[in-house]
């Protein structure tokens, strides 16, 4: 009971769990988007961002001890969007709620959604590492400690993934532009 009373007291633990709640809550777009971008699919994300916020609440009284709550609460979206990818074939959707009502054109909105298309493709083909790597820096704005800390690997590391997927994406969209030979 100590234990629990220790918990509650923390900033973590608020009043009775209010305070720990409301920190996950405040982390559900960033833990979507990530694991939106490892799952592609947007069920699945929700799945997932649901699946981290039960586990971290079951385990909240060993979560006392942890430092930087977002980086846990990434890293456990992460590896449970990983897992979920594992145990079954991804199949590729539209991107969900997109709105092209605001094009000037049929031909801007496909051009539009060409080039969605085409990042979207180069981004699947990525490995893992490097596809979470450049969501973590290039959409969610994370720095590089950051993104060393949710996914558990040297900030060197963390730069060498980001370079590599930007030029792989870069590479795919050239080459799907240039006319074939």
């Amino acid at each position: 009971m100590a234990k629990q009373d220790t918990y509650y007291s923390s900033p973590l633990g608020g009043d009775r769990g209010g305070a720990f709640i409301s920190s996950l809550l405040s982390l559900k777009n960033v833990m979507y988007r990530l694991a939106l971008r490892i799952t592609l699919n947007s069920q699945e994300a929700e799945d997932v961002v649901q699946d981290t916020i039960i586990k971290l609440w079951k385990t909240r009284e060993q979560l006392a001890d942890v430092q930087n709550l977002e980086a846990y609460a990434l890293r456990t979206a992460r590896n449970l969007a990983i897992d979920r990818q594992r145990m079954k074939i991804n199949q590729t959707e539209d991107i969900d709620g997109m709105d092209f009502s605001s094009a000037t054109s049929i031909e801007h909105t496909l051009e539009q959604q060409e080039r969605i298309d085409s990042i979207r493709t180069a981004m699947e083909r990525l490995p893992e590492k490097q596809r979470a790597a450049m969501q973590l820096r290039d959409f969610e704005g994370k720095t590089y400690k950051e993104i060393s800390d949710i996914m558990d690997i040297s900030e060197d590391q963390v730069k060498v993934n980001i370079f590599r997927a930007r030029q792989a994406v870069r590479q795919f969209i050239v080459i799907r532009r240039s006319p074939s030979s």
